[in-house]
């Protein structure tokens, strides 16, 4: 893909195509997702070695995980309950306009858009476009350009298994992506930082292109006074560092009892140790990629040291022979509000754990700062989880675990506020790429005529107007 141009013919291209069948049947969407999930599992050796060779290093095995069951789960999800999903629903019409009809009927919206990052470049890019196939809509991704390896796979085998007037890739620098976000799409879905999302808000906005943003933000994970330290160190480990911590719902930051600080320091050290035996060296362990990325974290665990903060490193920086990088798993404790690693999200191997003085003060926290992707609660304490559904805002919530609601497709996943706007996944996916239509039949047998000027007053008053 060259410029803006391209983009524009190949966006006419499927929109063409989408006019001459606006109701894709159930048999062909369902072909669309089956063509989707062996593209993902014939050639997932290949996926595995492109993410890998754009991260510098990534285990197989974890990319498999987060990756490749993810969509395929996804895919076979979908295509089961599609027919269900398809069908008009039926409504009432409250008795004053019966015997009228009403339905509501899911109809495809066009041409759908993707910007996808890097961190999950196979993940955050197929899974949205199970669901706006599965509404029946022609689907256009724009990879990142800070994962070339896998962008260029993606864009191989979209070409082989797709016509480009049903799914297309379009490779591509920052510029295009600029160009990508300007175009007058039915529906664009960006995944990304919360700073560039507000760019393609921008540039969507003057299409009136109706906007999904899965951002992200400082997802907390709170461990309260009858939390297992050991189980909750345990979880909290495997969400923070899968992937180096390059995870929009990876845990932020903790926030615990102080009287419980230092046990659950050393029961961090305990998992990490577990988990990764041999430090950075571990092949389970992923590069961090993208030097200016590496550079922005590094600068935070800095300013965290310049300001007196107590920081536990859990291994070393590792330079790999091929030019990838590992950042240790690094716990800095209690750092300040006004520090960088504080005010942004991570997006990487640190872990801010902060002392609280009891539950309240941690729910006041947790209520006083934008609202995250997530939140993580580690407590069986039926009181304390109803305040944190009631009294706190985030995209979605998990207790006793981390991560893990990402994997069940019947859940809808987006954020609320800072983190982001809309949802997909599942049935609530394939809504947001659809137009709920509302559809109301009037019988011949009709009474409503009957309110036609000039009113009478008895009328009214028997129908309770």
């Amino acid at each position: 893909m060259s410029d803006a141009s391209d983009l524009q013919a190949l966006l006419d291209s499927q929109r063409r195509a989408f006019e001459e069948a606006p109701f894709p049947s159930l048999a062909t969407r369902r072909d669309r997702l089956k063509r989707l999930a062996t593209l993902t599992r014939r050639h997932r050796d290949e996926i595995a070695a492109a993410i890998s060779t754009d991260f510098g290093h990534r285990a197989a095995m974890e990319t498999r995980l987060t990756e490749v069951a993810t969509v395929l789960q996804s895919a076979s999800f979908t295509r089961r309950r599609l027919r269900r999903w398809m069908r008009s629903e039926r409504q009432p019409v409250g008795w004053r306009l019966l015997p009228a009809r009403a339905r509501v009927h899911y109809q495809p919206l066009g041409v759908v858009g993707i910007i996808a990052p890097s961190n999950y470049p196979w993940n955050l890019a197929w899974l949205p476009a199970i669901d706006a196939l599965a509404a029946g809509n022609r689907v256009m991704i724009k990879p990142s350009e800070h994962s070339p390896a896998t962008s260029a796979l993606m864009s191989r085998l979209a070409a082989r298994y797709f016509a480009p007037e049903e799914l297309c890739v379009a490779e591509g620098d920052a510029d295009l992506a600029r160009a990508f976000a300007a175009l007058p799409f039915d529906h664009l879905l960006f995944t990304g930082s919360a700073t560039i999302g507000r760019e393609v808000a921008r540039a969507a906005a003057t299409n009136l292109t109706p906007v999904t943003l899965e951002l992200g933000g400082k997802t907390p994970a709170l461990v309260a006074a009858d939390a297992d330290l050991e189980k909750a160190a345990e979880r909290i480990a495997f969400g923070k560092w899968l992937n180096a911590g390059r995870t929009c719902i990876a845990p932020d930051h903790v926030l615990v009892e102080a009287s419980r600080l230092e046990a659950f320091l050393k029961a961090m050290q305990r998992q990490i140790t577990r988990f990764y035996p041999r430090g950075t060296a571990s092949h389970d362990y992923s590069a961090v990629p993208n030097e200016a990325h590496r550079q922005r974290l590094e600068a935070m665990l800095e300013e965290a040291r310049d300001h007196g903060c107590r920081v536990i490193d859990l291994g070393e920086r590792l330079e790999l022979p091929d030019g990838g990088v590992k950042l240790p798993p690094t716990l800095i404790v209690d750092p300040s509000d006004g520090l960088t690693l504080m005010q942004e999200e991570i997006f990487g191997p640190w872990l801010p754990v902060l002392g609280v003085r009891d539950m309240e003060a941690a729910i006041s926290r947790i209520k006083s700062q934008p609202r995250p992707l997530a939140l993580y609660a580690f407590t069986e304490d039926p009181a304390l989880r109803r305040r944190l559904l009631e009294e706190t805002h985030s995209g979605g919530v998990v207790f006793n675990d981390t991560l893990w609601h990402n994997a069940v497709p019947a859940l809808p996943f987006g954020g609320v506020g800072e983190s982001g706007s809309g949802a997909y996944h599942g049935e609530a996916g394939f809504q947001r790429f659809s137009h709920a239509r509302a559809v109301f039949t009037q019988s011949p047998r009709s009474l409503v005529g009957r309110l036609n000027p000039p009113y009478r007053r008895w009328l009214l008053r028997l129908l309770g107007l």
